[in-house]
């Protein structure tokens, strides 16, 4: 009889979605709070969603560890940071920093797939989408997750971002304001969740302007 080796691996997935729509003077972030291995739900009610800076919030789906382990090591280079330059950082420079994270560890990558939303040096949204290896674009809305290629379609739809090979460069933000943004955020969110398994529970918004930092909860699907 031959062995069987076990097929263990270091990584799982704990599913959920995350979205980020930038407008001309905020951000909408947004996460689902269901955390899953397999068919089983971890939790109802675990954030996706870290406040960086001041003007910058990371939302993150894919292994939990290891967005932990993500968060941690940017919020050390931060801090480190405020005591070199006596400021916080803009998000244009915590998405490259972000950006280096990620790919200094490419060889045994961070599982996470990244969306960082904020405000840019002019007071204009931003939002920055990663894959797993720092690769990244600054971009009008995106969604990442398991139930991101029920969302992108949607927001593709509803926004019609223009395309980043036009000349001149056309601006990237979204010309909906801030509480058709919140509402175009929740109806993505509730329309996934009837097909995804691992996206549900409760939908956590952070909304940036230049006030500062609000958030607001919706309850989505349980079962």
């Amino acid at each position: 009889m031959t062995k069987q080796h076990a097929n263990w691996s270091p990584y799982d997935n704990n599913g959920g979605s995350c979205v980020a729509i930038a407008g001309a003077d905020y951000c909408v972030i947004a996460a689902d709070t269901r955390m899953s291995s397999g068919y089983n739900i971890l939790t109802r009610d675990y954030s996706k969603t870290c406040k960086l800076a001041d003007k910058a919030v990371l939302a993150s789906s894919g292994f939990q560890a290891d967005v932990k382990a993500l968060q941690k090591q940017l919020a050390a280079r931060h801090l480190i940071y405020q005591h070199q330059h006596n400021k916080q950082m803009s998000c244009p420079a915590m998405a490259q920093l972000l950006s280096n994270t990620l790919y200094y560890k490419r060889f045994f990558p961070y599982y996470a797939f990244n969306v960082l939303g904020g405000l840019d040096n002019e007071g204009k949204g931003c939002v920055f989408t990663y894959d797993a290896v720092g690769s990244y674009e600054r971009v009008g809305y995106s969604s990442q997750g398991s139930g991101s290629t029920l969302i992108i379609p949607f927001l593709d739809n509803q926004l019609k971002s223009p395309s980043p090979l036009l000349l001149p460069a056309q601006d990237a933000v979204t010309p909906l304001s801030e509480s058709e943004a919140v509402d175009l955020v929740k109806t993505c969110f509730a329309s996934a969740t009837e097909r995804d398994i691992y996206t549900g529970d409760r939908l956590e918004i952070v909304i940036l302007n230049a006030e500062g930092i609000r958030r607001e909860f919706m309850e989505l699907r349980k079962d």
